[in-house]
């Protein structure tokens, strides 16, 4: 995948992971668990976007700049790994949320690794 792509659909697993942890928040399925971020929630949703996006704006400027440093590729690279686990634990969340599994269904599976393997 282009480099460019990578660095955009980074951007967009940020704006997705905020967006998620909005709704799952207000709805009472779940807890952010960043303290930090869980403040910002408390004071509104308009600031907790506003960091989250500009954490991924100045994320993807750094690792555009220094694109062709392989330390920041690798950075991108497990970025993207964080960002896509973080997705199927957003997936998981809206599953139990809706009722299609129990939350001790999930817990019951083990560890990340085989959620991981029943995912892909």
């Amino acid at each position: 995948m282009h480099l460019i792509n990578q660095i955009v659909l980074l951007f967009g697993l940020n704006l997705l992971d905020a967006l998620l942890t909005i709704f799952w928040v207000r709805s009472g399925v779940a807890t952010e668990s960043n303290q930090l971020m869980a403040e910002l929630l408390n004071v509104g949703n308009f600031p907790f976007l506003s960091v989250k996006i500009a954490m991924g704006a100045v994320a993807a400027i750094v690792l555009w700049r220094y694109a062709n440093n392989r330390m920041a590729r690798f950075g991108l690279t497990a970025s993207l790994a964080v960002y896509l686990g973080l997705m199927i634990v957003h997936v998981f969340t809206g599953l139990s949320a809706f009722g299609y599994i129990s939350d001790v269904s999930i817990w019951q599976l083990g560890d990340v690794s085989t959620i991981f393997a029943l995912v892909i």
